[in-house]
């Protein structure tokens, strides 16, 4: 009798006896009460030198011998003459046990000496083991760990029909000199005992895979795959608790390793085998699993990549399961940052820091490494997108455990404090960090002075090489600005740094910015950033205009009904439906196209700022500007039309058509979301601007002596009739003096501009959010731009037009410079 032997199953909760699989003539028989004990998967140590050499051995060679003495101490040991590119997996028919003190002789135990054998129930192999008479059980039960990797707390030895206790020693024990002893496993009870079944199975035959001589089968690699798509099968969806079990006898079974092990085999199709089922593991976490239970994943993937990252760091399979597990965080940071460490072990089963911090500096070296090969050649391709996309996504939860769970008051001074550090388990991790942030920093400075060498680029073809390195460098820079957050002074100098490269920065921008970036970090910093810069950041808000004609919304305008039929398709649409674009057409005429469609946005524009539709009024020294009219509601539908211009202006800078106008400076900060000063108004109203300066300007006497008969009231007229209104409650009975005449002009700007247009304001703003990706941009829209950028956006500029910089912003489709018409078409234009 011949017995299959296989990895260990540990599944939690109270103990009691399982099955082994017995081979008889061929033949499977699950004989109950007895462990597989003889095949237990190996461990492995998360440090990062780790090789698979290093690991115990999970079968001993039949040459090798092991000596175990008394003055052993009860540590993993192992002896193993297997290769670093593989695991040995064969047991010995017997194993002698020689050992010599380790002690002087005169330290040495004077206990009597035994001798004894120790039978693996399972397939009837024996270790030999000398021992003092005065041991433990318990020190007998270490030292078999240590040779075969069975865990103490799994094993059971058998002597003479009865169970020895830990706590007894050998000759409590009426252990005699060449006694024979029976090893024999117990295994916690399980509320999941299929799926510790099918774990068990498959960590079963990825042992025999390992064993075999063979070339692994096609089938090999559809066997595991159909035994993971059972235990995914028998994972809960609906109970998370449960599932959450599963998961973890799928962690502590060691299926894992037995992956890896048979991943760095060398036996012929075992890696293309182990790389399948790794990947359809991976797979099917994210596809079988709903959300939630995506993150308790995470302990399993990074058990992966610390075995795969053992064989390689640039290993394919390693860089999968990284990625994998950079996503799995990217969830997991957000929602809780990572777990802490409770006296070395990770208390909620999840992920700590010391696990991702070694992901963190690989990818910092890869990073650093791959930006001076973009500096020193034309050629190379800088940063690649995995690395910096890992790299961001281990970031994430490692700023939500610094902000949350060490304390973060504020930035923090390096080198730390650590008698004042609360957290002196994160010391290493926080000024490595900051160490990583100084090293990146200083190596994008050189590239984005190496950029400007490039500069201003030459037309679309040349030089792409050169440009393709910098594709990713805004990325590594957004990274940059929140590790920057975390440390005093860093910020300043990170700032300094794009203040002085804003050229290159600009240029990165208007190339690489693209619209499912976040790009909340640049827009706050004007700064570092030119028109052109801000306008497609600005931009990168609206939906793409799309080419196909299905996608568009459809009009057909009777130009004699232009406002009323235009609000209609317009102002009933769904946002949804406009965010493709328009088509516009005009009934009883032939033409259609972009032209068209510019000139239905200009006069659909002209026709509601004009003056006698009341919703806009003009500032008296510039009547291009227009600001809200606090009289429009004598129109009834006058707030459905200020929706209705805000799409319409939405729709206008999505399609890039400039229409004639521009707001006024006031209606821009309210738009903003901003404060209006006495300096706004200069251009909206500038008699209020005039007589609230000269309040601010009298001397303080004339202003006491009531002299003006001033009150917090305001005099408007609704309907061609006048009325007061107080500015604050009871404002006819205060006063104007000099010591409250900041807030008087305060009171009176913010009532003449935001009180009484505030409706009209909110529902511009509402049209124009619903035409943005994000409704909730709509302030930063306007906040990101200077009101000169929205000019130029709207209107345009009144200087002439500059060949030389039109030539150098043109793209050439199907064309070269040097053809004959594009050389005519630019010297005719020259001359205009």
């Amino acid at each position: 009798m011949s017995l299959l032997q296989s990895p260990t199953v540990n599944c939690p909760s109270q103990r009691s006896s399982t099955t082994v699989t017995a081979v008889v003539n061929g033949h499977d028989h699950r004989v109950p009460s007895k462990r597989k004990l003889d095949d237990y998967a190996p461990s492995f140590d998360d440090d990062d030198d780790l090789h698979f050499s290093d690991v115990v051995s999970v079968r001993m060679r039949k040459d090798d011998s092991l000596a175990v003495d008394s003055s052993f101490t009860g540590k993993n040991q192992s002896s193993s003459s297997s290769s670093s590119s593989h695991f040995d997996t064969r047991v010995s028919d017997s194993k002698s046990a020689h050992c010599s003190c380790s002690s002087p002789p005169a330290i040495c135990r004077s206990a009597s000496r035994l001798q004894f054998f120790i039978r693996m129930i399972s397939d009837g192999n024996h270790i030999v083991i000398h021992a003092n008479s005065d041991d433990t059980v318990k020190s007998l039960h270490e030292r078999i760990q240590a040779i075969t990797g069975i865990p103490v707390i799994e094993q059971r030895l058998i002597y003479r029909g009865k169970q020895l206790q830990w706590e007894q020693s050998l000759a409590e024990c009426s252990i005699q000199n060449d006694a024979g002893l029976h090893l024999v496993g117990r295994m916690r009870s399980t509320k999941h005992p299929q799926t510790c079944q099918v774990i068990d199975d498959i960590v079963s035959f990825i042992s025999r895979l390992c064993k075999t001589e063979l070339p692994c089968h096609l089938y090999a690699s559809k066997h595991i795959k159909s035994l993971m798509n059972e235990f995914f099968s028998l994972t809960t969806k609906d109970d998370n608790e449960t599932a959450i079990g599963h998961l973890q006898i799928f962690m502590s079974s060691s299926a894992p390793a037995a992956l890896a092990m048979l991943y760095v085999s060398t036996i012929k199709g075992n890696k293309e085998c182990a790389e399948s089922s790794i990947r359809h593991f991976l797979n099917s976490c994210r596809i079988s699993l709903p959300k939630p239970l995506h993150t308790q994943c995470a302990p399993i993937v990074l058990e992966f990549c610390k075995l795969l990252r053992a064989v390689a760091h640039d290993d394919p399979l390693y860089l999968s399961c990284r990625s994998t597990l950079g996503s799995l965080l990217e969830t997991m940071g957000i929602s809780r940052g990572l777990s802490k460490y409770s006296g070395g072990e990770d208390v909620n089963g999840l992920i700590v820091i010391q696990d991702i911090f070694p992901f963190i500096n690989e990818l910092a070296n890869r990073l650093s490494r791959d930006l001076v090969s973009s500096m020193e050649s034309t050629t190379a391709n800088g940063p690649g997108s995995s690395d910096v996309r890992d790299f961001s996504a281990f970031l994430l939860p490692l700023y939500a455990t610094i902000t949350e769970h060490v304390g973060f008051q504020g930035p923090i001074s390096v080198p730390l404090d650590k008698r004042g550090f609360s957290h002196p388990l994160y010391v290493e991790e926080i000024e490595q960090l900051h160490v990583i942030f100084s090293d990146l920093l200083i190596k994008m400075d050189n590239c984005l002075a190496k950029m400007e060498d490039f500069l201003p680029l030459k037309p679309s073809g040349e030089g792409e090489s050169s440009r393709t390195a910098w594709s990713h460098y805004l990325a590594i820079l957004k990274e940059l600005n929140n590790i920057a957050k975390l440390y005093e002074n860093a910020e300043e100098h990170f700032w300094a740094v794009l203040r002085l490269r804003k050229a290159s920065l600009c240029v990165l921008i208007v190339k690489y910015a693209k619209r499912i970036d976040d790009h909340q970090w640049l827009l706050q910093h004007k700064d570092v950033t030119d028109f052109e810069s801000r306008r497609h950041l600005a931009m990168m808000m609206f939906p793409e205009v799309k080419e196909d004609y299905e996608e568009l919304h459809e009009m057909l305008i009777d130009r004699s009904q232009l406002l009323a039929e235009s609000f209609e398709y317009i102002a009933r649409a769904d946002p949804e439906a406009l965010h493709g674009g328009l088509f516009m057409e005009f009934k009883n005429e032939e033409a259609t196209g972009p032209g068209v469609l510019r000139e239905w946005f200009f006069l659909v524009i002209q026709a509601l700022f004009d003056q006698q539709k009341a919703l806009f009024v003009a500032c008296p020294n510039d009547r291009r500007r227009f600001f809200p009219n606090p009289a429009s509601k004598v129109d009834p539908m006058h707030l459905d039309y200020f929706t209705f211009t805000g799409r319409v202006v939405a729709l206008a800078l999505m399609h890039k058509v400039q229409v004639g106008i521009v707001f006024d400076r006031v209606f821009f900060l309210q738009l903003a979301g901003r404060h209006i000063s006495l300096e706004d108004i200069r251009d909206a109203d500038p008699c209020l601007y005039s007589s609230c300066k000269k309040i601010l300007e009298m001397d303080a006497d004339f202003i006491d002596s009531d002299a003006l008969g001033l009150t917090f009231v305001r005099e408007v007229e609704q309907l061609g009739s006048r009325k007061i209104v107080d500015l604050c409650p009871d404002g006819k009975s205060i006063s104007v003096t000099s010591k409250n005449r900041e807030e008087y002009v305060n009171l009176l700007i913010r009532h003449r501009f935001v009180t009484s247009t505030s409706d009209q304001v909110s529902r511009f703003a509402r049209g124009f959010a619903d035409i943005l990706c994000n409704s909730g941009l709509q302030p930063v829209f306007f906040q990101s731009l200077e009101l000169e950028d929205l000019d130029w956006m709207l209107y345009g500029s009144e200087s002439g037009v500059c060949i030389e910089d039109w030539k150098a912003h043109t793209e050439y489709n199907g064309y070269k410079e040097t053809d004959p018409q594009i050389s005519w078409f630019w010297k005719r234009n020259g001359t205009i």
